[in-house]
Formats: C-alpha cells, sequence, structure tokens
C-alpha cells in the first residue's frame, strides 16, 4: 500500500503528533479523519488542510462513540485502512508524592485513556478493515500504536504513564498475530523527545536540559519524523508486530 491509498484514522489528530501524521497523509495524497475531544482546534485543523481531511470529536475512552466514529470516518472517507493511534495524556505524578500516595482514580483515568482508549481504537477500526478488499500479500489495513521510550526507562513520576505505554507495546505482537489471518498488520512506534504542546509549554532552559540528553541529533523530535515513519510502515508489509523506538539514541535517566 501507498501512502497515497491511505484512509487514515489518526486519533489525537487537533495537534501535536497526530496532526502531523494528518498533514502527510493528505499531503501525499491520501484522506485523513481526525478524531479528538479538543473541538475547536479540530475543526480548524481538518479546515486548514481541505477537503481530504474531516474532523469527528470523540473521547477515545468511550465505546460507543469510538465505534460510532469510526463508521463516521469511513463513510467521510469511502474506507478506512491506517488508525493511527495518537490520543494520550502524559499523567505524571509519584505514587508516594507530597501531597500523599498517588489515587487510585488518577493511575485509573490514565490507563483507561492511553491503554483501553488504544484498544477501542484498534477493535473499532479492524472491524470495519476485516471486509476490505485485500491489495497485495492479501493486505487489508494497519494498525499503529504510539508507545514511549518510557515503555522501557520510565522515570520517577512517570508510574501510570510508563504502565500505559508499556500496555501499548506488549498488545502489538498478540494483535498482529491473531490479526494476520484478516491481512491486517499491527505495529507501535516508541518516540523519544518531540516538539509537542506539552514541550512547547516547557522552559527554553529545560528545553535545552533535555535535546543535551539525545546522542544525536542533540535536539527535540519533530512531529514530521514521527509522520514520515508512521508513512513507512504503512507502506513495507514485513513491518509487522513490532515496536520501533525513535529516540535519537537517548537512553532516560530515573530522573
Amino acid at each position: 500500500m501507498k501512502i497515497a491509498e491511505a484512509r487514515a484514522v489518526i486519533t489525537g489528530g487537533a495537534s501535536g503528533l497526530g496532526n502531523a501524521v494528518a498533514r502527510l497523509v493528505v499531503a501525499s495524497g491520501g484522506r485523513a479523519a481526525m478524531l479528538d475531544v479538543q473541538e475547536g482546534p479540530g475543526r480548524a485543523a481538518a479546515a486548514e488542510l481541505g477537503p481530504a481531511a474531516t474532523f469527528i470529536k470523540c473521547d477515545v475512552t468511550s465505546e460507543s462513540e469510538v465505534n460510532a466514529a469510526m463508521s463516521a470516518a469511513r463513510d467521510a472517507m469511502g474506507g478506512l485502512n491506517l488508525l493511527v493511534n495518537c490520543a494520550g495524556v502524559v499523567g505524571a505524578g509519584r505514587m508516594l508524592g507530597r501531597s500523599g500516595p498517588m489515587p487510585g482514580d488518577f493511575f485509573t483515568k490514565v490507563i483507561h485513556i492511553n491503554l483501553i482508549g488504544t484498544f477501542l481504537c484498534d477493535k473499532a477500526a479492524a472491524a470495519i478493515m476485516q471486509n476490505n478488499p485485500p491489495g497485495a500479500d492479501g493486505e487489508r489495513g494497519v494498525l499503529i500504536h504510539t508507545s514511549s521510550v518510557a515503555a522501557f526507562e520510565g522515570q520517577i513520576g512517570q508510574v501510570a504513564y510508563s504502565a500505559t505505554k508499556a500496555g501499548v507495546m506488549g498488545m502489538t505482537l498478540p494483535l498482529a498475530r491473531e490479526l494476520a489471518q484478516f491481512g491486517i498488520r499491527v505495529m507501535s512506534i516508541a518516540p523519544g523527545i518531540f516538539l509537542t504542546p506539552m514541550a512547547n509549554a516547557m522552559t527554553p532552559e529545560l528545553q535545552q536540559s533535555l535535546a543535551r540528553q539525545v546522542p544525536f541529533p542533540q535536539r527535540f523530535g519533530k512531529p514530521e519524523e514521527f509522520a514520515q515513519l508512521v508513512a513507512a510502515i504503512f507502506e513495507n508489509p514485513m513491518l509487522n508486530g513490532e515496536t520501533i523506538r525513535l529516540d535519537g539514541a537517548i537512553r532516560m535517566q530515573p530522573k
């Protein structure tokens, strides 16, 4: 499959990594449906990208909303063969913080958005993709998870976040094995430190400190570089059941 043929649903598509993926898909001749809870930015992003893009408001923690959004995206684009899961929250906090132990509800919320939300989107997209006409090698679609280097080297204060990113990585191989019968591939990308809205809110001093930890290139990753890897995964049918680190060789320290 070529990226120009992509009919892509991107969760968290209103900003950051997800928005970069939508931009690349549309610029390459494909179609993109951006799912997000941020209605204002989402509609503005879709309007900027033109008729090949659409925005659908969706809370990925709601199974009914996810199912409805996937069906609406398929109808709007005339098909669905790529899902990129970028919706998520950082959920920073220590298990034993200054104000006491982390509330269980906080941990649960992060799990629900980052991990269960990814599963719900995978399930809804795969249910549609299984009915696609098969292409070369019988291929029908691709699911991509956004993991993180925190899945490997979680820092202090990332216990909830790291658990979710290890979780989406852990789902990758068993889902790839299960969905092979339908010609649906499953991959994960584990980004390092990227220029997202969260990073833009950091002080210049903190940004410089973090950038110096990246061996090469010694800077933050660009969302466009994440999008380029999404395109490469979509176009290479042998990429399946694996997690690719996209991190400039950084290995995160405890804090």
